[in-house]
């Protein structure tokens, strides 16, 4: 099950991320589910159970990431722009092999809710939602990208144009006004 819960202030550093979970004010996976996000738990090493869910829900294009300062080329700049709040016009899709990361999320109150990606999460977050990512204190992750066929990469920083775009009015309209 994935653990998610609020965060009670935007962390700036990785040490600050560090936390108490009897301070935690805990999200469930109703709270995620409200916001277009699926979760799955695949076990790591059971490639028919992940074949299985790939092809039922039409993830044909893969690769594998990871995000180290010795693995990742250019990882400062890297980082920083996965933790830059922004979307994507087309669903995320990410199933962690090794490590841990923290995808951040905004519910319909704009508050931030923290998910811990740890091995054998598969994590799928809707098109045109807000979002950042980063790696754990422990600076290590290895995640495979899962994409549709035809899908093409690219991330939007929020500002006003991204308000605008189809995906997020979609969204907006589907997740957020609904609510």
């Amino acid at each position: 099950m994935v653990k998610a819960w609020f965060l009670s202030k935007d962390f700036g550093k990785k040490d600050e991320v560090n936390f108490c979970e009897e301070e935690l004010e805990i999200a469930s996976l109703d709270d995620l589910t409200k916001l277009g996000i699926h979760y799955y738990q695949v076990p790591v090493g059971d490639r028919k159970s992940l074949q299985k869910l790939l092809n039922t829900n039409g993830y044909e294009i893969r690769d594998v990431v990871t995000i180290s300062r010795d693995k990742l080329p250019n990882y400062d700049e890297m980082t920083q722009r996965y933790y830059s709040e922004h979307l994507h016009p087309n669903e995320e899709i990410r199933y962690i092999i090794d490590g841990c990361g923290y995808f951040d999320v905004r519910n319909k109150d704009e508050r931030w809710i923290r998910m811990l990606g740890e091995p054998g999460d598969l994590l799928v977050l809707p098109a045109g939602i807000y979002h950042r990512f980063r790696v754990t204190v422990d600076d290590w992750i290895q995640l495979m990208r899962l994409f549709r066929g035809g899908t093409v990469w690219s991330a939007h920083d929020r500002n006003e144009a991204t308000e605008q775009m189809e995906p997020r009015r979609e969204y907006v309209q589907k997740y957020i006004a609904a609510h």
